[in-house]
């Protein structure tokens, strides 16, 4: 990976500022597109229905625009490595190779493999690491998240803020999810967990430990993602969380308002959030949207409409929170033009983006927290100080923390350290809880020579161990 940038020719500056207008990709350059309407694009129920799940339904799309090898990569990937199915939207596979034109038999091949929203969204073995295809200390519960349930489902991490999953789907699942454990369908590799409680008892249980904890002032809302739960259920629980005195800052955390927007297009959906929204206003407390970007490509007029759409119905802000992803957008111009499409294009706000999480599998997406650091300084000064994002690294235990905030930091073995100001909710009677230092880990193969032998020395010993 590089993060380097060369001189802009226009302004003589490192990255040279453009408006670029939104376009929504050619679906029909698919052959298995060839037919599709506008009215069937633009309808939440056919995009539902034409979502591709598996091989075959690639394989059906894009005919022989692609080698078989790249259809046997895949094959190869679902069965020995994925952490998550494939579900992946047709508004979401558009955005990718948007501008390759086909031109017969594996003609896109190249191009795919390249495509930076396919790396994540439909992960091959190739793309995978052989040396280190996880990190020693990976887990699928990387941040611990279900060690801090106060409720199943519920996470209480930071003193004034929880996070509620309330349902383990999404309309589209990303390769790298962090909540892996429990999001999607079992994989070969990973059978997941399951809600025990059913779903009501779940969101009351929730509801009243909100109410019995007046020190939680904001609810993320989420998953899973908010936009596969019917809309008549979501509006219930959130008109519910209206009504706890405490609660000031609701946040609806939603990839589909990047990868289904047609589903925040919807005439009840757009009702449903100016009654909640306009609700919220009355009692002052603020709701808003978080949604998931991570490349420009997917940034499209659709998009835009969604995000409009939402702001029109009253939510507070329309906010973007991106992960850090190698071969995607670890790139100052790759972060920057994603940043100024989802402002200039869409009015979504540029809100963080996090470093791609310790999960398994997942290495060859993760980048060093010095090259976080380093692209964090390169996109600093482009954008206003109000959507500037920062770059977090989500430390176990500890929660977000901008990547300068670090305490110590080993480079040659990779390790930093970090400490925090709070207790989460597991800690209550942890003296130690605020001196002690937390480790995060850098991608091994990102070290040096002496920092990969340092590593491989370590497994071989814990191996040893293991068998004794």
């Amino acid at each position: 990976m590089s993060i380097e940038t060369s001189i802009g020719l226009e302004t003589g500056q490192p990255y040279p500022y453009r408006r670029v207008e939104l376009v929504e990709p050619d679906w029909t350059r698919f052959p298995g597109w060839r037919d599709v309407t506008r009215a069937d694009w633009e309808s939440v129920q056919w995009q539902r229905s034409h979502c591709v799940k598996n091989v075959k339904q690639l394989r059906d799309l894009m005919g022989d625009l692609l080698d078989e090898r790249f259809y046997a990569d895949l094959e190869r990937d679902q069965r020995e490595r994925a952490t998550m199915s494939m579900l992946v939207p047709p508004q979401m596979l558009n955005t990718m190779v948007p501008h390759a034109t086909p031109a017969g038999p594996g003609s896109l091949t190249e191009a795919f493999y390249g495509d930076p929203l396919r790396v994540y969204m439909i992960p091959v073995f190739s793309d995978r690491r052989t040396d280190w295809p996880s990190h020693p200390y990976a887990s699928r519960d990387s941040l611990h998240e279900h060690d801090m349930w106060v409720a199943e489902g519920l996470t209480h991490r930071y003193p004034t803020k929880v996070l509620a999953e309330l349902l383990p789907t999404c309309p589209q699942y990303c390769g790298h999810c962090t909540r892996m454990d429990l999001v999607g369908n079992s994989t070969p590799a990973v059978d997941k967990l399951k809600f025990l409680a059913k779903p009501n008892d779940r969101l009351e249980a929730m509801v009243d430990y909100l109410r019995r904890t007046p020190s939680v002032r904001d609810v993320v809302v989420s998953g899973g993602d908010v936009a596969n739960m019917p809309w008549p259920r979501l509006e219930a629980f959130v008109t519910a969380l209206l009504e706890v005195e405490n609660i000031r800052d609701i946040r609806l955390a939603t990839k589909a308002l990047i990868g289904l927007p047609q589903h925040w297009l919807q005439d009840e959906v757009r009702a449903g959030v100016e009654r909640v929204a306009t609700l919220a206003r009355s009692r002052g407390v603020a709701l808003a949207i978080h949604t998931h970007a991570n490349h420009a490509h997917s940034v499209t007029p659709l998009v835009a409409d969604a995000a409009r759409a939402m702001l029109e119905a009253g939510v507070r802000d329309v906010r973007n929170q991106g992960v850090l992803l190698d071969g995607v957008n670890a790139d100052p111009h790759a972060l920057l033009d994603l940043c100024f499409g989802l402002l200039d294009g869409a009015g979504i706000t540029p809100y963080y983006f996090y470093m791609c999480d310790m999960i398994p599998a997942a290495e060859h997406w993760r980048v060093s927290l010095a090259d976080a650091q380093r692209l964090q300084t390169a996109i600093m000064g482009y954008l206003p100080g109000f959507a500037t994002p920062r770059i977090v690294c989500d430390v176990p235990f500890v929660g977000k923390r901008w990547v300068h905030q670090v305490t110590a930091y080993d480079t040659e073995r990779g390790v930093s350290s970090w400490t925090k100001n709070y207790r989460t909710s597991i800690e209550a009677a942890d003296p130690e809880a605020l001196t002690r230092t937390y480790d995060y880990y850098d991608p091994i193969h990102t070290l040096p020579a002496a920092g990969r032998a340092w590593w491989a020395e370590r497994a071989a010993l814990d191996a040893q161990l293991s068998l004794t």
